[in-house]
């Protein structure tokens, strides 16, 4: 969220690409970026602020919205405005989270963990589930390998399927290098297409992709952003390989 200006601007042109090409949208903005590398780095304006710009958005372009919670007294303000709670990786197997996120009833995207193989995936469903009959996503962004890189394991999306949750890949931090820089993270962007396309041809329900205008300008994750006006050709894309049928 670095404005509201700018969420207005993305919200309708995503909406429009959406409808266009019969994808269902969902637009995520996040109010607090708790986990910058840099003390320095901007984080965003806070929860109250934050809430309020999603709550417009999600009114005035008629969208589904979500957003991250990182402390269990954030959900229950948040579950009043979003259609989808979200848990963040390096959050993901944090139980009190999961438990309190299932008990508002609403559908739940929580972010696997770098540090997780797909079979945890079964303890996260777990907790999930003693709390609540409402859809769960786990999504894919990959899996730390080594210092500073991430490398996704396509393997993961067949075996995760195994736990009865629906799935999700992030193509976009999944080609992140975390705090390659020292002080924040960079990127191989030019392999997103690549990446979003080998998970439609797997087979996923949702795909999970951060945009900006001008990626080079971002105050958070512009190394690893797809560029808003790349996204129209790359979901072109991917209605092609998914409406080729292709079944394993």
């Amino acid at each position: 969220m670095e404005s509201l200006e700018l969420m207005h601007e993305v919200a309708s042109e995503l909406k429009l690409i959406a409808e266009k090409l019969e994808f269902e949208l969902i637009f995520k903005s996040s109010y607090d970026k708790a986990n910058r590398s840099n003390l320095k780095s901007y984080r965003g304006p806070g929860i109250d602020i934050g809430l309020e710009w999603l709550s417009e958005i999600k009114k005035e372009h008629a969208l589904r919205v979500t957003t991250d919670v990182h402390e269990t007294n954030q959900i229950e303000k948040v579950a009043q405005v979003v259609d989808v709670i979200q848990i963040p990786a390096l959050l993901s197997r944090q139980t009190d989270l999961i438990l309190e996120s299932a008990k508002t009833g609403l559908p739940t995207n929580i972010k696997k963990g770098q540090f997780m193989a797909p079979t945890d995936i079964g303890n996260l469903a777990d907790k999930f589930k003693a709390n609540s009959h409402a859809e769960l996503v786990v999504t894919e962004r990959g899996s730390s390998f080594g210092y500073n890189n991430l490398v996704v394991d396509f393997r993961s999306l067949v075996t995760m399927r195994d736990y009865g949750v629906k799935i999700g890949y992030d193509a976009t931090h999944s080609i992140q290098r975390p705090v390659a820089n020292g002080d924040h993270s960079g990127g191989d962007p030019e392999l997103i297409p690549y990446l979003a396309g080998a998970a439609a041809l797997i087979g996923v329900d949702y795909l999970f992709m951060e945009t900006h205008p001008n990626p080079s300008s971002a105050l958070s994750d512009g190394a690893c952003m797809l560029e808003t006006s790349k996204f129209e050709k790359l979901l072109e894309n991917i209605n092609k390989i998914t409406s080729a049928n292709v079944s394993f």
